[in-house]
């Protein structure tokens, strides 16, 4: 028996996926049961488009009618044909600007096409967003040069510790830009006002789902706006730990099928005990 909720939406690493990168089979039994329900099942991510579609056609998304926000908000796809129905991109301007400024503070900086990841260098944090999506990684020369196109996001990339001295810096020289943390090695650039809660309130009035009947899991800084936005938010037990407080509910952990938790609580209505933050 679902509870009324209509829209169930999920990001991906550290949250409804292993350590391994894969949905558990349980997960993946609990989201084809709720969407048997009738609920949408959403996956928001910060991934590229491409280094998400493997995992929303194995959860039968195209079937049941469903979409991907992709990018950190700067995508919507619907999953019935895989089109395109909602993009936001730095300019070809933005995308330099920012690559200046990451030089000048000794940060990596990557951008993407639609089917490559660009850099000017290759680091260990970099090889994680390769292994991750598993796009292909063009390393070039001139990165300016080579990125005279829009691109949806940048990352920049470096030692945790490093990032966080960087950020406010970024934020303040970059004002009209979103920024935030994916992981802890991973600072993300997007477009003015653009973040999941904002892509997922449009999406929500084109399906005409209403926000009280929105659940969203996550686990981090990039997931904390559409959190906060859905009628109940919920974070999965290895949260950032200053993000702890900030849910209605916590959840076992990526590794231990919070997801499937969510579902069999507030859409199956299986009695369990939850952490109420």
């Amino acid at each position: 028996m679902n509870l009324g909720y209509k829209m169930l939406v999920l990001d991906m690493d550290d949250t409804l996926l292993t350590d391994d990168h894969i949905i558990s089979e349980r997960n993946k039994e609990m989201l084809l049961k709720a969407q048997d329900e009738g609920v949408k099942v959403v996956l928001a991510s910060g991934r590229p488009t491409p280094a998400m579609l493997s995992y929303a056609r194995e959860l039968e998304l195209d079937r049941y009618g469903s979409y991907i926000i992709s990018y950190n908000g700067g995508e919507i796809i619907d999953m019935v044909d895989e089109s395109v129905i909602y993009s936001q991109s730095l300019t070809v301007q933005n995308i330099h600007d920012l690559y200046d400024f990451a030089t000048k503070n000794n940060v990596d900086i990557i951008t993407y096409s639609s089917d490559s990841i660009y850099s000017e260098s290759h680091s260990e944090y970099i090889q994680v967003e390769i292994d991750l999506t598993k796009m292909h990684f063009d390393k070039v020369a001139d990165f300016k040069k080579a990125v005279d196109f829009e691109g949806v996001k940048c990352i920049m990339l470096a030692d945790p510790s490093k990032l966080q001295e960087v950020k406010p810096l970024l934020e303040s020289a970059f004002p009209e830009l979103s920024v935030s943390f994916s992981k802890p090695f991973f600072l993300e650039v997007t477009q003015t006002g653009i973040d999941k809660a904002a892509t997922l309130a449009m999406l929500a009035e084109t399906t005409g789902i209403k926000r009280e009947q929105i659940i969203a899991v996550g686990n981090a800084g990039n997931d904390l706006s559409m959190v906060e936005y859905a009628g109940l938010g919920v974070w999965v037990d290895n949260v950032t730990p200053e993000l702890r407080s900030k849910a209605d509910v916590i959840v076992a952990s990526n590794n231990d099928d919070g997801v499937a938790e969510v579902v069999e609580k507030f859409i199956l209505k299986t009695e369990m005990h939850l952490e109420v933050v």
